[in-house]
């Protein structure tokens, strides 16, 4: 299959999403329906009309690339053996996390003063589940990529988010290069939706940039957590205002003044 037609592929089933029709990407557009129907079926756009398509469908250009690749669609797990495996002895997790990170293995024994009979240990324990392979002299090349992503409902988060969670935010966040930001705010549907998708870019981009950097040596590189959080809530300060005895769903929503 052409790259043309993948990305057309990749347009149509994003509209789709969206429930948009092309009525209404005409409309954001500002042409006319039999043309963004020519388009979509005959793939004859420039750059400049696909730019304006993803700028209105608030996508980026390479974020549709990578959705007509199907790495969107088709997000790469271990095998619940391996996690499960991982979960069980948070050594083992340790070392491979840091094989991950572009870490070599005499690296790891120094810096954290692991036995050589030890770090030989789980190494050949992570070479038995098939994440690594143990070459001569302790060297390894993983068998897994390193853009993986663990299952939401596995053993790996059961035993390690909630705890690393909170460890994370055990901190006033003043250092220099930390971030904080905390918002509540209001939303529909459709703009939940739509920070939905900014956050997972956020999420891909920061894999990103850890693969472009894996090649630095560790002493150039630092330990940096993302924290990436968004659901429905009620903050509890809020929610003491509720008279005694009103339920939340037949409390009175508050509105903006006019």
């Amino acid at each position: 299959m052409a790259d043309r037609e993948r990305l057309l592929i990749a347009l149509k089933r994003l509209l789709k999403e969206r429930g948009w029709r092309y009525a209404d990407l005409a409309a954001a557009l500002g042409v006319s329906e039999p043309t963004i129907k020519r388009v979509l079926s005959s793939g004859r756009m420039d750059l400049t009309r696909l730019e304006q398509i993803c700028e209105v469908l608030d996508i980026d250009f390479f974020d549709l690339a990578r959705s007509a690749r199907g790495t969107r669609e088709s997000r790469r797990h271990l095998t619940l053996h391996q996690e499960h495996a991982l979960a069980a002895e948070p050594r083992l997790m340790t070392v491979f996390h840091l094989l991950c990170q572009g870490w070599h293995t005499a690296a790891i024994g120094e810096g954290y003063g692991l036995k050589p009979t030890e770090l030989v240990r789980l190494l050949a324990q992570l070479d038995r589940l098939r994440l690594l392979e143990l070459l001569p002299g302790d060297h390894v090349r993983l068998r897994v990529p390193r853009d993986f992503s663990w299952r939401d409902d596995g053993p790996v988060r059961a035993r390690y988010l909630q705890m690393a969670s909170h460890e994370f935010l055990k901190d006033d966040f003043a250092a220099a290069q930390a971030h904080f930001a905390l918002e509540i705010r209001e939303l529909g549907e459709a703009s939940a939706a739509t920070l939905r998708r900014k956050l997972d870019k956020l999420v891909a981009d920061f894999k990103e940039a850890a693969e472009l950097d894996v090649s630095l040596p560790p002493e150039r590189r630092r330990s940096v957590g993302m924290l990436v959080a968004l659901r429905p809530w009620v903050f509890s300060l809020v929610d003491s205002l509720r008279a005694e005895g009103v339920s939340p769903a037949s409390a009175p929503r508050m509105r903006a003044k006019r």
